[in-house]
């Protein structure tokens, strides 16, 4: 390994000098895409990088530094305040070639930008937000926040409107592999076993900076032990049991989820509750099981109970406002509702029958008396003509009125249960389909007595 720089971390040393080098983000970075046209307009703007950690929020707001030729000031809103805020204003100031006078914002020659990067501006309260306003509006600088957290709760609205949000996605496998070679490329590792860097893939979840510590960590006791490749069983030494029983992405993990999946569809809340403690016990990401809770929420509840829809959503949100460890208690109510709801797949069984019958079928075209008719050509058309307005019939239903294409006899995709709320569904589409039954034999009655005449 060489030794050059060996006194930087390997995140530091690693991290990319020019857009060119950026790994990921191409939804943002690549040509065309939004982040990309302002690197390229010449003219910075405020923005709110927004992202899990380590995928680059802090590079790309320096790289637009460099890109602009901007002083570059940090502030860390976990360990700042409004002390730090008005030592950026004057450092903006004196860089603009301005006194630092009170009302001096405006004046004197026009020199250097400057961008104030603000790390985890969702941990800023309201007032502290509210200090960088007038210093936006002015053009004294540019803000960039960084932000873990969604920013339509944590951000004031003010602030919001001023500054355009780009979302940030977790690194994908493809991207942690290039990271890996391009330190191998630099003699940074020792070679490293296929199966270990699958773990280590798997281990990172997205996050560039879990994964280059961790090869770090790994580098010094390659060298100190004298290895030339690592290994996966030296791997697992090294790093220990969080490694061993993460194995997030292998099997041990996805059949983890399996069972607790299956609990929670077997009503089974305490089975459900050790599963979901063991996957947090492993290193699973809390936010992994809040969405894998919404998707049972409507795969195997649906309409039996659709509170469990909401329970999920909120659980979700909670999570995402407290952190671990006092957001995972909502995460385990949650589980125990799902698991104690009562149970229905008609939903998630429609929805794939309906899939499953468009892609076989054709585009047959939408009945006349379906379409929209905004403009006196569609109305001469006929679209339109002829189509019952339900509210205007009696209980709010029109009997015999058909929403299929003309050539279609009608699937019933939907088949209801009789638990839960979804018993009360069953029991009112029974209904509307006994009315239709009606009508439609009504009207081919008068249809057989008319052509007799």
């Amino acid at each position: 390994m060489s030794s050059g720089s060996s006194h930087q971390p390997l995140a530091e040393r690693l991290r990319p000098k020019t857009l060119g080098e950026v790994i990921g983000q191409q939804q943002l970075l690549g040509q065309g895409m939004p982040l990309r046209i302002a690197f390229e307009s010449g003219q910075p703007h405020s923005c709110i990088l927004w992202g899990p950690p380590g995928v680059g929020k802090t590079t790309i707001a320096r790289l637009m530094a460099n890109a602009f030729d901007a002083q570059f000031i940090t502030i860390s809103a976990v360990l700042g305040g409004i002390k730090d805020i008005r030592e950026a204003v004057e450092q903006a100031l004196l860089v603009k070639g301005h006194t630092v006078a009170q009302g001096d914002l405006l004046q004197g020659p026009t020199g250097r930008r400057t961008i104030v990067f603000v790390d985890e501006v969702h941990r800023f309260n309201k007032s502290q937000q509210d200090a960088f306003l007038p210093h936006v509006e002015s053009g004294l600088f540019t803000f960039i926040g960084a932000t873990t957290e969604n920013p339509s709760f944590e951000v004031n609205s003010a602030l919001l409107s001023r500054a355009a949000v780009y979302v940030l996605q977790p690194l994908s496998s493809d991207d942690l592999g290039q990271i890996i070679a391009h330190a191998q490329s630099l003699r940074a590792l020792p070679a490293i076993e296929r199966v270990a860097i699958d773990r280590l893939i798997a281990y990172a979840d997205g996050d560039a900076r879990r994964l280059l510590n961790t090869l770090e960590t790994l580098a010094v006791a390659a060298a100190s032990e004298k290895h030339t490749e690592i290994t996966d069983v030296w791997l697992l030494r090294v790093l220990g049991e969080r490694m061993r029983r993460y194995d997030k992405g292998g099997e041990q993990f996805y059949d983890t989820i399996s069972a607790l999946h299956k609990s929670v569809r077997g009503s089974d809340p305490d089975a459900a509750l050790y599963w979901f403690a063991r996957m947090l016990d492993g290193g699973a990401d809390p936010r992994y099981l809040a969405r894998r809770l919404i998707r049972m929420a409507s795969e195997d509840i649906g309409l039996a109970d659709p509170r469990a829809l909401r329970m999920a959503l909120d659980a979700n949100d909670v999570y995402e406002r407290l952190g671990s460890p006092e957001g995972e208690l909502t995460l385990a109510q949650c589980v125990v509702f799902l698991a104690m709801a009562p149970k229905s797949n008609a939903v998630y069984k429609a929805y794939k029958a309906a899939q499953a019958f468009v892609k076989a079928d054709g585009t047959r075209p939408v009945p006349l008396h379906l379409r929209n008719a905004p403009t006196k050509l569609m109305k001469s058309l006929n679209y339109g003509r002829d189509y019952r307005y339900a509210h205007d019939e009696e209980d709010g239903f029109a009997a015999g009125e058909r929403y299929w294409p003309d050539d279609m006899a009608p699937p019933h995709f939907y088949q209801p249960v009789e638990r839960g709320l979804e018993g009360q569904i069953a029991a009112r589409l029974r209904e509307l389909r006994r009315l239709n039954g009606q009508a439609v034999g009504a009207a081919d009655v008068g249809n057989e007595g008319s052509g007799a005449v």
